[in-house]
């Protein structure tokens, strides 16, 4: 387990809203790995109603995002199309005069099956042939509150000796995609 306990955004597809519970439970509640963060059944609605984007990822990233270091994207089978997850992302990796990045990093849940899609803004933040050359990591989901403590740790570090690498494209989906 980590030495500091961080405090982690988990963004997932609502669909995959179990997983992510069990998650939570284990790591956050039992092995206490991560103090976690995430939009879901306290969030205020009016945040997902407005319509104009600018506006969703300011107030994700005011009330839920801000005091969180290292953002989580667990991967089912549809998080790739899911508009909210792509702009958790966008807010998680802006950086500027007064704004950090969180650290990104990927957990392919068991129900994603033997080929997960990750979504696009976490792919172009991959790279690289063993995938190991860009800002972001990926991994499939673990039992081990030790390796999931050192990832954590890993994506943290990365805010400031990978940052470098960071892609964020202004463009951002407007509506989910299909997912079959």
């Amino acid at each position: 387990m980590a030495a500091t306990t961080r405090k982690v955004f988990i963004s997932y597809h609502h669909a995959d809203q179990s997983e992510a519970d069990d998650f939570v439970k284990t790591f956050d509640e039992k092995k206490q790995v991560f103090i976690s963060r995430a939009l879901g059944t306290e969030m205020d609605p009016t945040i997902i109603d407005s319509g104009d984007p600018e506006y969703v990822m300011r107030r994700i990233r005011e009330l839920y995002l801000k005091d969180s270091t290292v953002t989580i994207i667990l991967i089912g089978k549809c998080t790739w199309a899911r508009r909210f997850v792509d702009w958790e992302l966008q807010a998680s990796l802006r950086h500027g005069d007064k704004t950090t990045p969180n650290g990104v990093l990927g957990i392919v849940l068991p129900s994603a099956g033997k080929t997960p899609t990750a979504p696009d803004r976490l792919k172009v933040n991959l790279k690289g042939k063993d995938v190991d050359e860009g800002y972001a990591r990926w991994h499939w989901y673990t039992s081990s509150a030790t390796d999931l403590g050192t990832w954590i740790e890993d994506a943290f570090g990365a805010r400031t000796s990978r940052a470098r690498l960071i892609e964020n494209p202004v463009e951002r989906f407007k509506f989910n995609k299909q997912c079959p």
